[in-house]
């Protein structure tokens, strides 16, 4: 007799959390601003072009740091590959401490060298230093380097909520910046001092730049072309990646956390009945943008998680050299459970293509879902 009051109390709990759950739903607002990106006048987009100028040398040396446990996919391969394919620049894939770097949510990545190596071997430090997402906003040798580099004269880059990172160096203390849309809230409260912008997709204050989200890496990177080399050069380039247009607007507005969103991610979220593992094969020489984009929108669904393989290659090495560690080695992926081949896609179009894909597979709630994740403006504002 002593249960009964207890599984009411427990209902009684449960119907609570469910009338709380429901009321923050109906908080939420049923969609994004739906506003253009406000215009970039001459005079702004010549002083960001100017403070991106190349600090040391004419053929500059760019470091992309990541910590070895959990370093963001596309903000650490995106920018290399695009830095790569422009030919402007040394690039270098580093890592806080020997051994592999593990991406999130997809590939393992062996680096070029470790932050000490680099420092051996350039003790003058780099030019431009661009920082990713990471797991952790306080990871100390990070931090620690990151400051040294500044110090030493490195333009700082803050890739989506890399912006966490070097806010938490200490290097947006009475700067402008931005980042992520899902993180602003926290990095204006945490960081008081930093000046917020909305409504652009780099900020460049003294030294230091800043992005929003996730997909903002390959216009930056182009951007960050054009002020070492021109603008001829960096349009090449973005022939070459498939985006005919790469300047800083951005329409803050139309990302936030909307009802949809959320009952989207709750709603795969509890689809336990409903995962896949999709099978990606790791194809010598292929684009590592492309390879960064496909995997990491196919891993954001919530219903589904890119699984890379080979059926030869240990370590797999694409076209601009990133070495990437198969999940598994196999003679085969099963036909229905394997991703399309991206040979011959531009990065700009496999990106529009995966996501054509995973709205005609889930449904386009959870393409709109994905492309909110990486902050990818699908009305190409």
């Amino acid at each position: 007799m002593r249960a009964r009051p207890i599984v009411w109390g427990g209902l009684g709990a449960f119907a609570l959390f469910g009338a709380a759950a429901g009321a923050w739903i109906l908080s939420l607002p049923s969609n994004g601003a739906d506003t253009e990106a406000p215009p970039i006048g001459t005079q702004e987009a010549d002083a960001l072009l100017a403070g991106l100028k190349p600090p040391k040398r004419q053929r500059p040396l760019i470091a992309v740091i990541g910590i070895n446990d959990a370093t963001e996919t596309t903000d650490y391969l995106m920018p290399y590959g695009v830095l790569r394919r422009s030919n402007v620049a040394e690039v270098a894939l580093l890592a806080t401490h020997r051994g592999a770097v593990k991406l999130y949510p997809v590939f393992t990545v062996e680096p070029d060298a470790t932050i000490a190596e680099f420092d051996a071997q350039h003790p003058d430090g780099a030019d431009y230093v661009i920082v990713p997402a990471m797991s952790r906003d306080d990871d100390a040798a990070a931090l620690a380097w990151i400051r040294a580099q500044a110090a030493n004269g490195a333009t700082i880059i803050g890739v989506c909520a890399g912006a966490m990172v070097v806010a938490e160096a200490g290097l947006l203390d009475g700067r402008r910046g931005t980042t992520h849309w899902y993180y602003a809230k926290r990095l204006r409260e945490k960081h008081p001092r930093m000046q917020y912008i909305a409504d652009r997709r780099m900020v460049v204050d003294r030294g230091v730049a800043t992005t929003t989200g996730i997909t903002a890496s390959m216009p930056v990177a182009l951007t960050l072309v054009e002020a070492i080399a021109g603008r001829d050069t960096a349009e090449g380039v973005a022939r070459d990646v498939g985006l005919p247009r790469w300047d800083v607007r951005h329409s803050s507005g139309a990302f936030q956390f909307t009802r949809p969103f959320a009952l989207t991610a709750i709603g795969n979220t509890l689809a336990l009945w409903n995962r896949e593992q999709l099978g990606l094969e790791l194809v010598p020489g292929a684009d590592e943008v492309t390879l960064a984009l496909v995997a990491d929108a196919w891993s954001r669904t919530y219903l589904s998680h890119a699984v890379t393989w080979s059926w030869s290659e240990a370590v797999a090495e694409t076209r601009h050299g990133v070495r990437i560690r198969p999940d598994t080695i196999v003679s085969s992926w099963p036909g229905k459970h394997r991703l399309p081949s991206t040979e011959g896609l531009k990065p700009a179009a496999a990106l529009d293509d995966a996501l054509d894909r995973i709205g005609a597979r889930y449904g386009a709630r959870t393409a709109e879902f994905v492309a909110m994740q990486l902050e990818y403006p699908t009305n190409k504002n």
